[in-house]
């Protein structure tokens, strides 16, 4: 433990002294205002940008369970999270801190790291906010599993209490530590309460190393004429040759090229380098998650020059985050870019080949390697041991993020070492899943209705 600075006594106070603007027990209250704007229109604004043939598409993934309600509407919770109570210490949020947000994937070193994975919706804004989405999201999956009120509060009280104390071990932390620390897949396995757990994330994560570029030639594309291609799986994989019902193929295969040259230009040179041994040899639009189905998403298929190995590329549109309008930061002129940077600042290990690009039409995208060895825990099998195991593991890794680029000093001097903060979000996680269950049921009802 590194001896604390005067200076960083001083903000520690400061965190202890906002307890008295900002009591810990008031983060525990979700009173929905009564002018509180219709979800189904704010979900219906979002479509208007959408690729309008993939839109029945995110309303039936939405409309499958409250948690896949909540895992799609973060526009919605945004609106909900800006009148909560915060100290005013701002860190990069993730943006969409849900338990689905989280999982395994390669480093640059070729090892399988567990971090956060998802920022379309990263900016800079209170750590409160992540903190209440995932503990919101917590008690929804609970709910989903078929299990208690109490057994959901529980968790996401386990969630909160071990962000809690994974902030003040930050706070305690050089700099240098903060930033190098990582959790590896051993801290995940330690974490899991039995041994039968331990031999079946073995197994998921044996498979997760083998989802790399050449599993996904296998699944993603074949051979015609012995020309390499990308299949057609309509409407959830559609290769730009098919899109001349809905888009002219030939514009399309000109704004892959645009982009893509853009793509690179934002690497560092010696991916610039890296990729100049690639060539593109097709593109399809790929539909993912979602909160994203509908923008503009795409795989795009490269193979080596010398020896035709393969590289999928992922290709994300981008557009301002949900939290911008109520962040008093300018939004960045480049949402390619803003998520980019916002996942470089946050991730330990983040994608080698990250990197952003625009096209002549104004819409902006992010690039990252496609199914780079990544794995996700199955929350919808998870007993509540395991779910309160995994849980804290996502709290502490949403503590480091934060920690990395806010000041863990004054949030932990804020959160002490007791429980009111965690016993607070808990009793809130529970009145906005009850909110989630509402808000889910009007929109299936929205949907039914046409």
């Amino acid at each position: 433990m590194a001896t604390r600075t005067a200076e960083a006594e001083a903000r520690a106070e400061a965190g202890r002294g906002a307890r008295q603007a900002v009591p810990r027990s008031a983060h525990g209250r979700w009173d929905p205002p009564t002018d509180r704007t219709d979800p189904v229109e704010v979900l219906a604004a979002q479509d208007a940008d959408r690729l309008p043939w993939l839109v029945p598409v995110r309303r039936a993934r939405m409309a499958e369970s409250a948690f896949a309600f909540f895992r799609g509407s973060a526009a919605v919770m945004a609106m909900d999270l800006a009148p909560t109570p915060t100290i005013g210490v701002p860190v990069q949020l993730c943006g969409d801190a849900h338990l689905a947000n989280f999982g395994t994937f390669a480093s640059a070193e070729r090892r399988q790291v567990f971090d956060l994975n998802d920022f379309d919706e990263t900016v800079p804004g209170p750590w409160e906010w992540d903190v209440r989405r995932l503990a919101a999201s917590v008690v929804v999956a609970a709910r989903d599993n078929g299990w208690s009120d109490a057994v959901g509060g529980r968790a996401a009280r386990g969630a909160v209490r071990t962000y809690a104390r994974a902030m003040s071990r930050f706070a305690d932390l050089p700099a240098l530590r903060i930033w190098y620390e990582q959790v590896s897949l051993a801290d995940v396995r330690r974490a899991l309460p039995s041994k039968a757990d331990r031999k079946v994330f073995d197994k998921r994560m044996a498979k997760a190393r083998g989802r790399d570029s050449v599993r996904a030639l296998g699944k993603l594309a074949e051979t015609v004429d012995g020309r390499l291609r990308i299949r057609s799986q309509p409407p959830l994989l559609v290769p730009l040759r098919d899109l001349t019902e809905h888009l002219d193929a030939e514009e399309m295969h000109a704004r892959v090229a645009e982009t893509f040259a853009g793509y690179v230009e934002s690497l560092p040179p010696d991916r610039r380098y890296l990729l100049q041994r690639f060539s593109v040899v097709d593109a399809a639009l790929k539909v993912v998650g979602v909160g994203s189905v509908g923008t503009r998403c795409w795989v795009v298929l490269l193979t080596g020059r010398d020896h035709g190995e393969p590289l999928f590329l992922q290709v994300k549109e981008a557009t301002d985050s949900v939290l911008q309008a109520y962040v008093p930061t300018r939004p960045d002129p480049h949402a390619g870019r803003r998520v980019v940077e916002g996942r470089r600042l946050v991730q330990a290990s983040p994608d080698v080949f990250l990197g952003w690009s625009d096209t002549s039409v104004g819409r902006h995208y992010y690039w990252r390697q496609f199914h780079d060895m990544k794995g996700s825990a199955d929350v919808a099998a998870m007993d509540p041991d395991r779910l309160g195991a995994y849980v804290e593991l996502c709290g502490r890794t949403l503590a480091h993020a934060h920690a990395r680029s806010g000041d863990a000093v004054t949030i932990a001097g804020y959160l002490g070492s007791g429980r009111t903060f965690a016993d607070a979000l808990a009793d809130f996680a529970v009145a906005y899943a009850e909110q989630n269950q509402a808000d889910h049921d009007r929109f299936r009802r929205s949907v039914a209705d046409g």
